[in-house]
């Protein structure tokens, strides 16, 4: 494969730091201007700022060994890999007159665009511009320069969830009356002839031609058993896909599980339901989920103490807290234990940006809204978790805030990809509404 020129922008940096050793034996182009504003994320503790911190330490490792000797990185570039890969810092052709003509604003986007296309004017060897910005991207092949996404975490959606919920059809009916009289125990999947090899902790509904069960592997995929009905909090499932979540939320050997689906689908409920069932077994239950802002605000802008300005965004999972107080009496007795859970702290709701640097253990751990983190977020909240601590991921996949993540770059499908068929793994895909008639319908078609 003959040798590139990749010219990387900051967001690529910024959503993975270690982007500069996925580039084989091509040369790596970093433009003064990404330094710049590198710079300017440096400070905080959120996880772009420690991604960007992390890369300019790295980039000093790497060019200190040459500092001393005069050279110049521009013109020789650094040595970062066996594979005779080199990285370059860019300082020259910010103010490229193409650029300047057709946009008229000095960005640091210009900038960037400018340096590539100074690069591949000048180099015998293709130049491409790596970038997460779509519009940038756009606007470096309206120039005739090619720009590519980055692709490296980049998972297929598709094969993820085509299996995770399926109708397998059996013609002998004898199997599933099987399956149904082994009960708990199971029956070893080499007795059955299933189209497909499953993997450990798989759900499916296995249907014959006047009866059905809905089963799930074990977690060595060696045998298959009927997943029964259960209520947890007062919440009970209205469909199959619920039952097979409640199955594996339920089984406290999996420290792992992830709940994706459309709005309305019950995804943060039903963690949140099993959760609470099983609070004896743990010290806390943590639900946390993202701060995404709207039109540009953020903390910052908001009246009050930490409490009181995280309030607005944590809101919807106090909604979920309040469908499962309906279930009972405003005076019950599981009422005043859920309110003394918040005030023990017991239950606590915070912002997920305060996990970094916490050592989770003996914990059920609830992310919602887990689509808009990075695989290197997702990452870093998995790492936290310590002994007998459980880690339930909850989201939409295509239904991203943020602007640098799509449905095969966010971290909760990078995450499911990756952790698909390990023992202590599980994943059920929500398909059907249950919010409202409105809601499931407003979901499908609008």
């Amino acid at each position: 494969m003959a040798k590139k020129n990749y010219v990387l922008d900051t967001n690529v940096i910024l959503h993975d730091y270690k982007c500069i050793e996925n580039f084989q034996d091509n040369n790596v182009y970093i433009p003064i201007t990404v330094l710049e504003e590198l710079d300017k994320f440096k400070v905080g503790y959120e996880q772009i700022n420690f991604n960007a911190r992390a890369f300019t330490r790295a980039l000093d490792g790497i060019v200190s060994g040459v500092k001393e000797k005069g050279v110049k990185i521009e013109d020789n570039g650094v040595l970062i890999n066996a594979e005779g890969g080199k990285i370059f810092i860019l300082t020259s052709g910010q103010h490229h007159q193409k650029v300047a003509e057709v946009f008229q604003q000095d960005l640091n986007d210009h900038r960037i665009l400018s340096a590539a296309l100074t690069l591949s004017e000048h180099s015998s060897i293709p130049t491409i511009l790596v970038t997460k910005d779509v519009n940038l991207r756009i606007k470096a092949l309206s120039l005739g320069l090619k720009a590519e996404d980055y692709t490296t975490d980049k998972v297929d959606t598709e094969d993820i969830f085509a299996s995770d919920f399926s109708e397998v059809e059996v013609d002998n009916p004898a199997m599933i009356d099987t399956i149904y009289g082994a009960g708990n125990e199971g029956v070893t999947i080499g007795e059955l002839s299933l189209p497909f090899t499953p993997i450990p902790n798989q759900t499916f509904l296995l249907k014959g031609t006047q009866s059905s069960v809905l089963v799930r592997t074990s977690s060595d995929a060696d045998k298959l058993r009927r997943i029964e009905k259960r209520t947890f909090m007062g919440i009970t499932p209205r469909n199959a896909e619920q039952t097979m979540a409640f199955d594996l939320l339920a089984d406290q050997s999996l420290s792992l599980i992830a709940l994706t689906g459309t709005a309305g689908t019950g995804k943060t409920l039903l963690a949140l339901a099993a959760a609470l069932a099983q609070e004896e077994d743990y010290q806390q239950i943590l639900l946390a989920r993202p701060i995404v802002s709207l039109a540009n605000k953020d903390l910052g802008f908001l009246p009050g103490d930490y409490k009181q300005k995280i309030m607005p965004y944590m809101q919807p999972l106090f909604d979920n807290l309040n469908v499962i107080k309906a279930q009972f009496g405003e005076s019950s007795s599981q009422v005043r234990k859920l309110e003394d859970m918040l005030s023990s702290e017991k239950l606590v709701i915070e912002a997920l940006a305060y996990i970094r640097g916490r050592s989770l253990s003996n914990v059920i751990c609830i992310i919602d809204e887990a689509q808009n983190l990075t695989p290197q977020e997702i990452k870093t909240v998995i790492t936290r978790a310590g002994d007998n601590t459980r880690m339930i991921f909850t989201g939409d996949v295509h239904q991203i805030d943020s602007p640098y993540l799509d449905t095969r770059s966010n971290g909760l499908a990078y995450m499911i990809e990756r952790m698909r068929g390990e023992d202590f793994f599980g994943h059920v895909n929500l398909v059907q509404g249950e919010r409202s008639h409105l809601s499931d319908m407003a979901a499908k078609k609008l």
